[in-house]
């Protein structure tokens, strides 16, 4: 028996159900929306511990507000590829037509999926930034001049965050209506 064949014979069973007529599309927007939360949650994290440590230098010197503020952003960009990646997956699931679509399970597992690498990469990456973040604002409260070091490190992180934002949106461009 084919993988093709048991994905049709459990949709057959369950088409008679609630979950069998709305649980491929709730997978789908379960996924995406967890794409954008959990991206959001590690944005939060991250920007916050950055934060706390630019207050820090900003009390002792308050001209290095810009530099501060660069640093502190760089953990947030997390929390918009994960909306980049949750508007991606609703447009292709077909939600801004202005009528509900109808997803199979299999469709909504394969869109759970693909918006999984944005959700745990993000969240994890922004947490991980966040303290790479707050450690260069170490930096240039000790030596203002090798602040772009710091920002080096962090954007070291950025890179897995960008694989991350990748791989869901190759996946979801790769999911068959």
């Amino acid at each position: 028996m084919y993988a093709s064949d048991l994905t049709q014979m459990f949709e057959l069973q369950q088409s008679g159900t609630l979950f069998g007529s709305w649980g491929g599309l709730a997978l789908a927007l379960l996924g995406a929306g967890l794409a954008a939360v959990l991206s959001g949650i590690g944005s939060a994290k991250g920007t916050g511990m950055a934060g706390e440590a630019g207050t820090g230098l900003l009390c002792e010197d308050p001209s290095k507000f810009g530099k501060v503020l660069i640093l502190q952003v760089i953990p947030g960009t997390q929390g918009l590829y994960g909306l980049v990646v949750w508007f991606f997956a609703i447009f292709r699931m077909g939600l801004l037509s202005g009528t509900l679509p109808v997803l199979t399970i299999a469709q909504g597992f394969q869109y759970f999926a693909a918006c999984l690498p944005m959700a745990l990469g993000g969240l994890f990456s922004a947490i991980a930034q966040g303290r790479v973040a707050a450690g260069s604002i170490n930096i240039l409260a000790k030596k203002p001049d090798h602040w772009a070091k710091g920002m080096v490190l962090c954007i070291t992180v950025e890179f897995y965050a960008i694989l991350s934002l990748l791989a869901s949106m190759l996946m979801i461009i790769n999911i068959s209506g």
